[in-house]
């Protein structure tokens, strides 16, 4: 049987491997010598694709049913620390590292602030106020915030492609935002949150795509997971400690869910994913998690799916496919021709 994950290479750039998954653009720097672009999926590899994109999609609304009863950040904190047990185990298992280099530690600590603190605890109390479909397509505005920030800090090319990815998004948005500021029972303190988390997001994978790590991709996530964890705690601690409890039978298996299969499992499969996936694979898989959280909510939670939702998940998934899918390269050919 074909091992679960193969030896990773440590000093890539250092990515992004939390909950939500990462876009193409979160992939580590090829190994100089292969091309993993062209390198062909195996069926194991698309099954595996295929459990992750579903596992991710649906975890949406399984957020949602946690958090209409239980503290969000409790509910959080608990599952992040089950799915550091997993994947400190994964590393025990494969005598992987967990040491941190010193010059790298203050790196990290920046790494932690937007891809996981900001991210999981505004996402988390912002779900409390959305429908867990209209949190994921806020969500997935992620993407072009990345973009958005890597044109203001890192200088890279604002184009065409990238302008129309920002209006879709913005019009997406303002879409929802009419919904909620008009509804007599919109929450528009949930969209705000959601977008900030969401730009929080963005703004983390850029930084994360421009710094050096040599520590694994694993070591990466415990350190981040653990660190977030702290926080997460800590919130809970002043905000909700008052409605601390043992969680029932349902909370604790939207709790056991996110920690052994979003936060573990998920993240071992991407492991071994992460090198292999062409752009275009990774980047429709993105897509496909909004779509799963809108539509497994109305199903799972009875949600109510207006025109103003289908609307607006049409625009971010129009949105996403052009900052994330690879624009057309030229036929040479046709360029001689010419």
């Amino acid at each position: 049987m074909e091992r679960l994950c193969d030896k990773e290479e440590e000093g890539f750039t250092a990515t992004s491997l939390l909950n939500p998954p990462p876009t193409s653009s979160e992939a580590p720097r090829q190994h100089p010598r292969q091309d993993y672009n062209r390198e062909v999926l195996s069926r194991t590899d698309l099954f595996l694709l295929s459990l992750l994109t579903f596992f991710w999609g649906i975890n949406w609304p399984v957020m949602k049913f946690a958090v209409l009863t239980y503290p969000p950040f409790a509910f959080r904190g608990l599952s992040i620390a089950i799915g550091l047990i997993a994947i400190g185990g994964y590393m025990a298992f494969r005598k992987d590292s967990f040491f941190v280099p010193h010059g790298e530690r203050r790196s990290l600590l920046k790494l932690v602030l937007g891809n996981m603190v900001v991210w999981h605890l505004l996402a988390i109390y912002a779900i409390k106020h959305l429908t867990s479909g209209r949190a994921a397509i806020l969500g997935y505005t992620m993407p072009v915030w990345a973009m958005l920030f890597s044109v203001l800090f890192y200088k890279k090319e604002f184009t065409s492609r990238g302008a129309l990815g920002v209006a879709l998004a913005l019009i997406a948005t303002l879409l929802l935002a009419v919904e909620e500021f008009t509804s007599l029972i919109g929450q528009p303190i949930g969209l705000i949150l959601m977008l900030l988390a969401a730009m929080g997001w963005g703004l983390g994978t850029v930084m994360m795509n421009h710094t050096q790590m040599s520590i694994s991709n694993a070591s990466l996530t415990f350190w981040m997971m653990g660190l977030t964890a702290i926080v997460i705690t800590f919130a809970s601690a002043v905000v909700e400690s008052s409605q601390w409890r043992m969680p029932n039978t349902g909370e604790w298996g939207a709790i056991l869910y996110n920690g052994i299969l979003v936060f573990g499992l998920c993240h071992i499969i991407w492991f071994r994913l992460a090198r292999k996936l062409p752009p275009v694979a990774s980047s429709l898989s993105i897509m496909l998690i909004p779509v799963l959280g809108v539509f497994s909510g109305a199903w799972a939670l009875g949600e109510r799916v207006g025109g103003f939702d289908i609307s607006a998940l049409i625009l971010i998934l129009a949105a996403m496919a052009v900052v994330l899918l690879p624009a057309r390269k030229p036929d040479p050919r046709t360029q001689h021709e010419r």
